[in-house]
């Protein structure tokens, strides 16, 4: 990487630190039932991960800690999103197991990948899309909640993006999966 890669202090990480400050603050909301709020704060959430990453790369501020902070943000979003709506019995429990697994199983990997020098993987396509999907699902199956056409229109376009999301998710946990096991099948080969 270039030496703009070992940056701290960019933008795109800025958007990345105020987007992770408001994760308890969206926790909050879901747990006091203040849902339109919440639903704003998922909005916010969901723009500044775009903007981060328009901002990044236009203006050359990508960073190895941004590719860090990016994707965490990500992760926590969507966990504390999945633990709280079905704590809420808007979503099922199993949709928690189902996406918590994917991320537990590419965790099993990171120790040895450590080991042998490598960071975290690359963000993929298919993931992003993934994620991409979800971060629209939670905000309308919250938006399913209420009565009449919009809960209706909200509840089969919530379902249909977390379906799609579901998919990618496990797609690109398959590509990290298959991209670590070569990573670690080449670490281990016998050098000439």
């Amino acid at each position: 990487m270039t030496r703009s890669a070992d940056r701290v202090w960019t933008v795109p990480n800025a958007i990345s630190v105020a987007r992770l400050l408001l994760v308890p603050v969206f926790a909050w909301l879901i747990v006091a039932g203040h849902d339109l709020a919440a639903l704003a704060v998922l909005a916010v959430a969901g723009f500044s991960d775009w903007l981060d990453g328009v901002i990044a790369r236009r203006f050359d501020q990508s960073s190895r800690l941004g590719a860090m902070l990016d994707p965490a943000a990500d992760r926590l979003y969507i966990l504390v999103t999945l633990v709280l709506l079905a704590w809420r019995d808007v979503v099922p429990w199993w949709l928690v197991v189902v996406l918590v697994g994917r991320d537990v199983l590419l965790a099993c990997f990171l120790p040895a990948l450590a080991r042998r020098g490598y960071g975290p993987l690359p963000v993929h396509f298919v993931g992003k899309a993934g994620t991409f999907a979800l971060l629209y699902a939670f905000p309308l199956l919250l938006l399913a909640q209420w009565d009449g056409v919009v809960g209706t229109v909200a509840h089969v376009a919530g379902w249909a993006f977390a379906w799609w999301g579901i998919g990618l998710y496990w797609v690109s946990g398959v590509l990290y999966v298959r991209q670590a096991a070569g990573l670690l099948r080449a670490a281990e080969a016998p050098r000439p």
